[in-house]
């Protein structure tokens, strides 16, 4: 389905085809018109469905179609200021040329900034982009007026809720109309955002989009190893594998901290991204990896999300992320724009068991690559099966989706 079939408005279809959007994805497909129909909406997509620019096309029609005034509109509350800075630039881009206004508000900026979130509060952008505790911030000012709210978006709720932002978003729910249009878009939906949902929308419809698969043209490979092996392994891993640009993810930021000491000592030209840093820290290192002056960052699963950086070729996963649905966005961030990309994981003793539920999840067995012999022995792939059933057809989960097509980050 063309974006031109939806009945937008003239401008908002310049800054789509400027944008370089043709084709609906699925979940923009199914969105779009229960969005424009006025309804409250729980969606299960993940990042990568295109759900961004089907919550953000049809409030951006609305607002445009109805006279906008100018107080803020619409708030979209985002897990990571990562992610509020890419909505902020898919809006800049689709409303180029409409009189949409915009800001990203979230933490970890400086002062000045923190002025011009709050006259972009006071005079009315018409769409909000902000993290929790940000925008908290500014509502204990007592300068913030949301008695014109029209639409409230929660993005990425499953995350949110899991770094412990249930009462800010509660408080400031408290601050909003209750007549409003409500979207929540969740990659999962355990019993707590179903909670969630049932306190905060009216009567909504309910989208499931499957669970996006890696493209098929991501190598993946898998290293069974000893833990002791791990860290003269990714060093090789890394001298000897040919890339432009490549990302280590690993679980806990203190590895990540450890892990980059180790590069530095090894003579890599590395940098770390983990939330113990400043923005502006954060910032000048993607800017640095995206310009090439940094070949190789360490990370946490912060850089797993909200990232399209089109020259990144090698990702490896220290280790085994503890959601499968983590370890498909780590693998997502390379063999993007058509390129091509190679996905290593080092998978200890311990982490066999979570390994094969993510092989479970793809549906095949991921390539296991022999280590080199300098390393010594390694352990036998003997995962246990308590949690999986037998074959590789997909989980219940899978099962209830309906949609298994994804085309656009």
């Amino acid at each position: 389905m063309r974006f031109s079939e939806f009945n937008f408005h003239p401008t908002l279809l310049e800054g789509i085809e400027a944008s370089g959007y043709e084709n609906a994805t699925p979940v923009q497909e199914q969105v779009i018109p229960i969005i424009m129909n006025g309804r409250d909406l729980i969606a299960s997509a993940q990042t990568g469905t295109g759900k961004t620019a089907a919550f953000l096309l049809p409030m951006m029609n609305h607002l445009i179609s109805n006279n906008h005034g100018s107080k803020v509109s619409g708030v979209i509350i985002v897990p990571t200021r990562e992610l509020a800075i890419q909505i902020g630039q898919v809006i800049e881009g689709l409303s180029y040329f409409t009189s949409i206004s915009s800001i990203a508000i979230y933490g970890g900026s400086d002062g000045q900034n923190f002025v011009a979130e709050k006259k972009a509060l006071q005079t009315g952008a018409d769409i909000v982009v902000c993290t929790p505790g940000r925008l908290l911030a500014h509502l204990k000012m007592g300068y913030v007026k949301f008695d014109a709210i029209q639409f409230l978006v929660l993005d990425e709720a499953d995350r949110m809720l899991d770094m412990g932002f249930q009462d800010d978003i509660n408080t400031i729910i408290s601050h909003l109309p209750t007549k409003r249009q409500t979207l929540l878009f969740s990659a999962t939906m355990p019993e707590k955002i179903r909670r969630l949902a049932k306190n905060i929308l009216h009567t909504p419809a309910e989208i499931n989009i499957a669970i996006s698969k890696p493209p098929e043209k991501i190598v993946q490979q898998a290293y069974i190893i000893f833990e002791p092996q791990k860290l003269p392994l990714v060093k090789h891993l890394l001298q000897n594998t040919p890339h432009r640009s490549a990302v280590v993810f690993c679980g806990r930021k203190q590895d990540v901290k450890q892990l980059t000491r180790e590069l530095h000592h090894a003579k890599l030209k590395v940098a770390e991204i983990h939330s113990d840093l400043e923005q502006f820290q954060r910032e000048e290192v993607l800017q640095a990896f995206t310009s090439g002056r940094i070949p190789i960052i360490i990370a946490t699963d912060i850089l797993s999300r909200g990232i399209d950086i089109d020259t990144i070729d090698l990702v490896i996963n220290y280790d085994v992320p503890s959601d499968e649905e983590d370890y498909v966005h780590r693998i997502g961030r390379t063999a993007r724009a058509e390129a091509d990309g190679i996905a290593m994981t080092l998978v200890s003793e311990s982490d066999q068991s979570r390994f094969a539920d993510i092989e479970h999840l793809l549906g095949k067995q991921v390539e296991k690559v022999s280590v080199p012999e300098q390393f010594g022995t390694t352990p036998l792939y003997q995962p246990s099966t308590k949690k999986r059933s037998s074959g590789y057809g997909g989980n219940n989960k899978q099962r209830n989706f309906r949609n298994k097509n994804f085309n656009r980050r």
